[in-house]
């Protein structure tokens, strides 16, 4: 189970940390992600943290803004999005699934959180 949260209300340029904490699965041995949907457009991924050591995999036009990380520790992996633009308003969800590739289709993951509501104003 993943549990999303860390979403709010911002004005563009301001930074929000997501945070997605997950149960019953030792997230260390998980592909995660975080993918955005935007009203009326389709589910695009953001990022992606793989297995140990952590590589990390982002979108290019988030790369340099987003930064994703993992606390294995507390099981959680976060999104650290900077410098907000409000094309970056959507939904956030984050996903993991079993693997060691970069999965970029929604369909491709297995365990989903409930979204969270970024929305950033001019």
């Amino acid at each position: 189970q993943l549990q999303a949260s860390g979403g709010g209300r911002v004005q563009a340029g301001d930074s929000l940390r997501l945070s997605c904490v997950v149960s019953g699965h030792n997230i260390s041995r998980y592909v995660v992600s975080w993918f955005r949907q935007a009203p009326g457009k389709e589910r695009e991924i953001v990022a992606t943290i793989f297995r140990a050591p952590s590589a990390q995999c982002y979108d290019f036009f988030m790369r340099g803004r987003f930064a994703i990380s993992r606390d294995n520790d507390l099981n959680t992996v976060y999104l650290l999005m900077n410098n907000l633009k409000p094309e970056d308003t959507a939904v956030y969800y984050c996903a993991a699934r079993d693997g060691e590739n970069h999965y970029v289709d929604p369909y491709e993951y297995e365990y989903w959180g409930q979204g969270t509501q970024v929305t950033v104003s001019s």
